[in-house]
C-alpha cells in the first residue's frame, strides 16, 4: 500500500509518501510545497493544487492521510490552513485516493503512545518507523510522514 501524508499550510505544505509492505513502512519521497508570502490566496491555492496533483500522478498512492485542523490561536491562520486542507483533499479526491483525516492528538498518540508528545518525540518516531538515519527536514515534511504512518498503523 502506498500512502501520501499531508501537513496542510498555505505558506508551506508538507507531503510524505510511504510504502507499507507486510507491515513495514519505507519512505518513497517527502518534501514541501512552498508558496510566496504576499501572493494572492487564490494563486497560492492553485500552486498547491497543481503541485499535489503532480506528486500524486508521479508517486501513485492509493490513500491520502491528512492532518485535521482542530484548534488555532489565530483565526486568520486557521482559515488559510483550512483552505489549503480543502485544496489538498480535492487533489486527493481527483486522484481517486481514499481520504483519511487525523487530529494532531491522534497522530501523536499513535506514533508515541502519548497524545501530548512534543514535536521532537514525534519526529524521532518517524525516523525509527521508516528506518532513516536522520529526521526528515523541514518539520512540515516530518509531520506529513507522521500522518502517513498514522494511517498505516490505524488501518491494520
Amino acid at each position: 500500500m502506498r500512502i501520501i501524508g499531508i501537513d496542510p499550510g498555505t505558506g508551506i505544505l508538507g507531503f510524505g509518501v510511504i510504502d507499507v509492505i507486510k507491515g513495514k513502512a519505507t519512505m518513497v519521497t517527502a518534501g514541501v510545497i512552498t508558496t510566496p508570502a504576499h501572493t494572492p490566496l487564490d494563486e497560492r491555492l492553485e500552486e498547491i493544487f497543481d503541485g499535489l496533483t503532480d506528486i500524486i500522478a508521479e508517486t501513485k498512492p492509493s490513500v491520502m492521510s491528512i492532518e485535521k485542523l482542530f484548534f488555532a490561536r489565530n483565526v486568520t491562520t486557521a482559515m488559510s490552513v483550512s483552505h489549503a486542507r480543502g485544496v489538498a483533499m480535492l487533489a486527493g479526491k481527483k486522484g481517486k485516493l481514499l481520504l483519511a483525516e487525523y487530529t494532531p492528538l491522534q497522530i501523536k498518540q499513535t506514533l508515541t503512545g502519548y497524545g501530548k508528545a512534543d514535536k521532537k518525540q514525534v519526529q524521532e518516531m518517524v525516523r525509527i518507523h521508516l528506518g532513516l538515519t536522520e529526521i526528515p527536514k523541514p518539520d512540515d515534511c516530518a509531520d506529513a510522514l507522521a500522518t502517513a504512518i498514522t494511517y498505516s498503523l490505524m488501518s491494520r
